[in-house]
């Protein structure tokens, strides 16, 4: 890919990005689902990802119909409850795996194969492999952050989760988030409406040094199509790393689409290439 700007700092979104927490809110939804008899699908997933909780459940109950059982904010309320107990498990994203590895055990290891679901006991060289693609994955958002920070390059999140949950998502992972100059949550007043609007990323831009920063010389990491789009409307350049389960449609607003963090090459937007070239 030709390079389309020298990029001098570096914005992150978090949910489905850097933290492996998407998941959480796809099982509780279904959940919640289930009981109207009705299915949540990546179609309507696509919609709510990256939006505020209150945008977010306001297309939860209206798309799917439930709108004159469930209000919006009933249905915060009872995901919230469910949230709660998965929010302090957040593993940091892998690098791509997500779509060989769904999950890893101790034990076992569940792989992705055309939508089926196939549980094989640990020993095996493939599954070994697995294993082994599974830790070296993980790596990706840890190696690109420890990376840009190591060359000097500021780089900070811009999520539309809010403090109670960016908390409880990130007390396992003090180590990354503290090499973020700053971080914007979606309850920060300065947030007056979630993704798309630029506002997270706007505010993001002010808070560096020296900012705000010219929006040509930032570089947004996203994973949801509300995101995309925040990040173009603020300006900036967009780097989309989707779920492989959102459909091609979503991923055309982006300036460069990549199946995995571990592809990411920073001499592409004119910044310090990565030291080790083997992971």
């Amino acid at each position: 890919m030709a390079a389309k700007a020298s990029i001098s700092h570096v914005v992150f979104d978090m949910d489905g990005l850097l933290l492996d927490t998407e998941k959480f809110y796809t099982e509780v939804q279904e959940i919640i689902l289930a009981r109207y008899n009705k299915t949540f699908d990546w179609t309507l997933k696509a919609k709510m990802m990256g939006k505020k909780a209150i945008e977010s459940a306001r297309v939860f109950v209206e798309e799917t119909g439930i709108s004159d059982s469930l209000s919006a904010e009933d249905f915060l309320v009872e995901r919230e409850e469910m949230l709660q107990k998965l929010f302090p498990t957040s593993e940091l994203m892998p690098g791509g795996g997500a779509s060989r590895v769904i999950q890893v055990w101790e034990n076992f290891a569940i792989p992705s194969a055309e939508g089926e679901i196939i549980r094989v006991v640990k020993g095996s060289p493939t599954v070994d492999d697995l294993f082994k693609d599974a830790a070296i994955d993980s790596r990706g958002a840890s190696r690109l952050i420890k990376h840009l920070h190591a060359s000097g390059i500021p780089i900070c999140v811009a999520t539309g989760s809010h403090r109670r949950h960016f908390e409880l998502k990130t007390q396992r992972h003090g180590e990354i988030f503290s090499l973020m100059h700053h971080v914007v949550l979606g309850d920060d007043p300065e947030v007056k409406q979630g993704k798309p609007s630029p506002d997270v990323f706007l505010a993001a831009a002010r808070r560096f040094e020296g900012g705000p920063v010219d929006s040509q010389k930032i570089l947004v990491f996203e994973d949801a199509p509300a995101g995309v789009g925040a990040a173009k409307n603020a300006g900036m350049y967009v780097v989309m790393v989707p779920d492989p389960r959102l459909d091609i449609s979503f991923q055309k607003a982006a300036d460069q689409v990549l199946s995995s963090l571990l592809d990411f090459n920073p001499s592409d937007w004119g910044l310090p290439p990565f030291l080790d070239t083997a992971i």
